[in-house]
């Protein structure tokens, strides 16, 4: 507020500057402005209140003034320090109702407020004054939260221009005297045919210095403003509104739909419809770079995760919406590609991209057991074939994530010196950059894949905080678990799995640029997280999310409980898309389900114990017989802890002790008589895990299938155990890690700034000293 406020003293400044006489000039405007009963002064505040209203759309106040909320204060303190100010909301009253069944209804109405006049001087004791006051026909809040927002306040502003401000931006005084210079742009035709109807504005990205992923957002996002803005304005002409600091001509887009779409879902990245609509409708969207607001960006990995989330969320809409085909026919056809590949072309790109990972890996898993790898590794052919070998190779490049830092270089390099540029790429290189953008990559894909292919996108909360902070285990399992942990677990059983059986490129550079850059992208997928995570090696940190993990595992779900509080409850909520996809996608999620079935179908045919019949089919049935009999297993011990584990826990313990020992009888044997290895042993575990997974997931695919069988219960406990391997697996290295000091204190000064090293050192000690207090008390 106080920023966006710096318009009106620029305002009466620019006034007092235009019409203050030689005499009041030499005097200053300071010396003028403290003289009470100044008609110069006088007339410069008329004319800034003329020109200029900041209305802030608060939904909530009308609540908040009710209840006492401390909010509600602080807002009245805003309105009578800033006389411009002016705040919008809807009102709920209950009032008599017409209808003989009812008592009272609920009336909607938007109200506008500004502070009223006191004589006290005390701003607590002032009180807001109604302006405006309309009443609605029902609740204005049916679609997305922020575009409804904007919609039922638009109505209150005036005059013939009006920007848009997020909550998270701040102003400077020298940028707002250069606003009547940028309104003056709105006279010229900058395509030569139409007036703009949006001017785009750049931004400053003030909380770059708070860590190091504060550091790459605001590079990235720098990048975006300036260089990437630029470009999409012109030449390409397909600059749309990205909900930063624009500014509409408003008369122009109060007669064509306004300035922004609120319908649930599909408008789910709101701003952007309004870019859409202007041009659809023959605006013109220009952008401007001698003019700049300042913004905070997320400052932790999970509000930037959730951000891109969202983002992508958004995308996959904009692929279904109406107004992208719309564009797509009306353009030519060189702006219809520079469309494209400014707005879902690049999420869908990413999400090719990390396909054709999977699309290599599963190809090469295809020649490694099926003999054919063996085969090509002894040919000259292929050996001596360097194009060939070169082609394969590339496949590893599309992970390294510094390919996303070139336009970061690019604008460094220009502002700054590509002195500077290459200094701070390096140095981003040093602070694991590729780590975060490889891992985004990941993010991007997971949710605008899931929005195509069944929809569902929802706005996600990032809470916008400056504070960094440790972020439990188990939170960030919830955040990452489908999106990242379990692709990186398929992608490394995929290299394992290619490590052991795989013949060629052994020694030579194609096979380190493929492996190695795979392997990077499968460690960044699964402890990025963990790496990012203030105070993620500690060890006192480690042994509170252990326990927090224990007990989210095991706690049962039910009507009414969080997510957060129990596993059932987030495993419910995260088959939700599932829920409400159609036939197709219910179809296509089964399709995907069954690649996990290659792994069994071919390494049961490389066990030691199978080479002479390695061309029978009842091995593979076998194989079957076996996940079938283990399945078996994990039912019967379902039930019996269910049954036996309150009133007969010795009949319990001797059923599990019965299975254990059978399954240890069974490998003697097997060792002894079929001359059965440790390797068989591993690659048993490396084929049929991935068996059971598909086998879980096609069963979430037809719930209602299941739960008519009456299997539903089995399946939620199978997934269980599923969350506590991967959960185990992750958890491991991490605690590993944290028995060594010098890895927290190296993480803390790597990745964070001096500041918060010096804030998380002097917490640690504060923290020692209430722990030896607290045992002294206990003592």
């Amino acid at each position: 507020v106080r920023g966006m406020m710096y318009y009106r003293k620029a305002l009466e400044l620019q006034a007092f500057l235009d019409n203050a006489k030689d005499d009041d000039l030499m005097k200053g405007y300071r010396e003028i402005a403290d003289m009470k009963e100044s008609e110069l002064m006088t007339e410069c505040k008329a004319i800034a209140d003329m020109k200029f209203t900041y209305v802030v759309s608060c939904q909530q106040y009308g609540i908040q003034k009710r209840s006492g909320d401390p909010c509600a204060h602080d807002i009245l303190r805003l309105m009578t320090t800033y006389p411009s100010f002016r705040v919008a909301y809807i009102d709920e009253v209950e009032a008599p109702s017409q209808d003989r069944n009812k008592k009272t209804d609920k009336v909607y109405y938007s109200v506008l407020v500004k502070a009223a006049v006191t004589k006290s001087d005390d701003p607590g004791q002032s009180l807001d004054q109604v302006i405006y006051k309309i009443k609605l026909p029902g609740n204005a809040i049916l679609g997305e939260g922020k575009p409804e927002n904007q919609n039922h306040a638009i109505i209150f502003t005036r005059g013939e221009c009006l920007q848009t401000i997020d909550m998270n931006q701040e102003h400077y005084m020298e940028e707002a005297l250069k606003m009547r210079n940028l309104l003056e742009e709105f006279l010229e035709k900058h395509d030569g045919v139409r007036y703009p109807s949006i001017l785009g504005v750049r931004e400053h990205i003030f909380t770059g210095s708070v860590s190091s992923l504060a550091w790459f957002m605001s590079n990235q996002e720098t990048s975006f403003v300036t260089i990437g803005q630029r470009v999409l304005a012109n030449p390409l002409r397909v600059r749309f509104h990205y909900g930063h600091p624009d500014i509409f001509d408003r008369l122009f887009h109060l007669t064509r739909g306004g300035i922004s779409k609120a319908s649930k879902i599909i408008n789910l990245s709101e701003d952007i419809f309004a870019g859409f609509n202007s041009t659809l409708r023959e605006g013109n969207v220009t952008h401007h770079e001698y003019m700049q607001v300042g913004k905070g960006r997320d400052v932790g990995l999970n509000q930037i995760s959730l951000f891109e989330a969202k983002i992508a969320n958004g995308n996959g809409e904009q692929t279904l919406s109406r107004d992208i085909y719309r564009l797509g026919h009306r353009f030519d056809f060189f702006r219809m590609l520079s469309c494209y590949y400014t707005t879902i072309g690049f999420y869908f790109s990413t999400m090719i991209t990390v396909w054709t990972v999977y699309a290599f890996l599963y190809g090469r898993l295809y020649l490694v057991l099926s003999g054919l790898d063996a085969a090509l590794a002894t040919g000259k052919r292929f050996v001596h074939n360097t194009p060939l070998q070169v082609a394969l190779a590339s496949e590893s490049f599309v992970q390294l994530g510094f390919l996303m830092a070139l336009p970061m270089m690019m604008e460094i390099g220009l502002e700054r010196g590509f002195r500077t540029a290459l200094s701070d790429f390096v140095l981003m290189q040093l602070q694991l950059a590729s780590v975060f953008f490889t891992f985004s990559l990941g993010t991007k894909t997971h949710y605008y894949g899931r929005t195509l292919l069944h929809g569902g996108a929802e706005y996600r909360a990032t809470g916008r905080g400056f504070v960094v902070f440790h972020a439990k285990f188990a939170e960030n399992y919830r955040l990452y678990s489908r999106s990242h942990f379990v692709k990186g677990i398929e992608l490394m059983i995929l290299l394992v799995v290619y490590e052991i059986f795989g013949q060629t490129y052994r020694g030579a550079i194609t096979y380190i640029f493929i492996t190695v850059s795979m392997w990077f992208m499968v460690g960044t997928w699964l402890f990025a997280p963990f790496l990012f995570n203030p105070s993620g090696f500690e060890w006192q940190k480690i042994v509170d999310d252990w326990t927090d993990w224990n007990k989210w595992i095991s706690n049962r779900g039910g009507i009414g409980v969080a997510p957060e509080k129990s596993w059932e409850s987030w495993w419910d909520k995260e088959q939700g898309p599932l829920r409400h996809s159609g036939k197709r996608g219910t179809i296509l999620e089964i399709l995907l389900a069954l690649r996990f079935f290659i792994y069994q179908y071919g390494l049961v045919y490389h066990l030691n114990i199978t080479k002479q019949y390695n061309q029978s089919v009842l091995v593979y049935g076998f194989s079957w017989v076996v996940i079938l009999v283990m399945l078996l297993v994990m039912k019967t011990v379902s039930v019996g802890r269910r049954r036996f584990s309150a009133e007969f826990q010795l009949v319990f313990r001797l059923i599990k002790g019965l299975i254990f020992i059978t399954f240890i009888s069974i490998i003697i044997i097997l060792t002894a008589i079929a001359h059965m290895t440790v390797l068989d042993i591993f690659v048993c575990i490396l084929a049929f895990m991935p068996t059971g997974w598909g086998l879980l997931l096609i069963a979430q695919a037809i719930k209602p299938v299941v739960e008519m069988v009456g299997l539903w219960g089995s399946v939620k406990a199978l997934a269980r155990g599923y969350e506590i391997l991967m959960g185990l697996l992750l958890f491991t290295p991490i605690a590993f890690l944290a028995w060594f000091p010098f890895v927290s204190e190296f993480q803390t000064r790597m990745l964070f700034n001096q500041a918060f090293s010096r804030g998380l050192q002097i917490s640690r000690i504060l923290g020692g000293h209430k722990k030896d207090r607290a045992t002294r008390n206990k003592e």
